[in-house]
């Protein structure tokens, strides 16, 4: 059976088709985005422009295109913070579906790390033991714990990479004092967090999705994506370290110009690289180990449970 996913993004618009089937390894068949930076779509007022309403219905209804072309069974769409934190977002979601035919469900924070504890616990087994996994995106930070394929728990802070860029820093690149106050920012927030972690026990393996991740760790001397997605790639904290001392310095021009760095998202690594710090060190991780599913491969994964040659319920409560 071959499945579209489209992940409705803080920055990005992703299309993943896949052909799957319940048991089976999804191989992906097809990868489109597009790039809309909705998060910065919202005006003072919380509402999300006309302007990125338009671009974001042009861009499902394309999206959709390309998965009937492809010959896609069902297309499951889904939104993120962007769209979940906008005042209108109920009035965009009745214009997308009645535009494009699309019905577009917006994840809570919960649902995102939920579902991407899903594909982690699927990639690494059940010999990963109490699994950790992380996640930074453009307007959140989710973070999910447990032995089992439902964490124990599941918690979502908005502490994306976007989001802080956006709110916390002012020039480009940064100056010494914002980073130093986002320093210190990032360990008030998630010091709650950290001890509430603690009291599930210290993880046996501690992943991290997200692009984010993936291009920290790229920078700091993991494999490249061509290598493959079963090359083992770690993020460690003093090569972290080490490269946000480097890149704090840099500004999103030449970030752009680093290879492995997206130059969508250029703009938000040194904040991402930030939130990745912070969180390690408050929840004590020397390392992390790179996950290549994340939460497209969980709404994918979830469907599949979820099918029964009949049942085609997608991203059940």
């Amino acid at each position: 059976m071959r499945l579209g996913v489209l992940d409705v993004g803080s920055n990005t618009v992703h299309l993943l088709v896949v052909d799957a089937r319940r048991g089976a390894h999804p191989t992906p068949a097809r990868s489109e985005k597009t790039v809309l930076r909705l998060a910065e779509r919202i005006t003072s007022s919380g509402q999300l422009s006309k302007v990125g309403a338009d671009e974001l219905v042009r861009t499902v209804a394309a999206a959709r295109e390309s998965s009937v072309r492809l010959g896609c069974a069902d297309l499951m769409a889904f939104a993120t913070s962007a769209v979940r934190e906008a005042g209108n977002s109920a009035a965009v979601l009745r214009r997308v579906h009645k535009e494009t035919g699309v019905e577009l469900r917006v994840l809570s924070g919960e649902d995102e790390a939920r579902l991407t504890f899903l594909a982690a616990r699927r990639w690494y087994g059940w010999s990963a033991g109490n699994l950790l996994v992380l996640d930074i995106g453009g307007g959140s930070l989710e973070i999910a714990a447990g032995i089992d394929e439902d964490p124990d728990f599941a918690w979502s802070l908005p502490l994306g990479a976007g989001r802080l860029t956006r709110t916390r820093f002012t020039s480009d690149p940064p100056t010494r004092e914002q980073v130093e106050r986002t320093v210190g920012w990032l360990d008030e927030q998630l010091a709650p967090i950290a001890k509430r972690v603690a009291k599930y026990g210290t993880p046996d393996r501690a992943v991290a999705t997200s692009k984010t991740f993936r291009t920290l760790a790229r920078l700091t001397g993991a494999a490249p994506s061509s290598a493959g997605p079963r090359v083992r790639r770690v993020l460690t904290d003093t090569g972290l370290s080490q490269l946000i001392a480097f890149i704090s310095r840099m500004s999103a021009a030449d970030l752009a110009q680093l290879e492995g760095v997206s130059p969508s998202r250029a703009h938000q690594l040194v904040a991402g690289a930030l939130v990745a710090q912070a969180t390690m060190r408050a929840l004590s991780l020397p390392e992390v180990e790179i996950g290549p599913w994340a939460l497209r491969e969980g709404v994918i994964l979830r469907r599949l449970d979820q099918t029964n040659g009949e049942d085609h319920t997608v991203l059940a409560d």
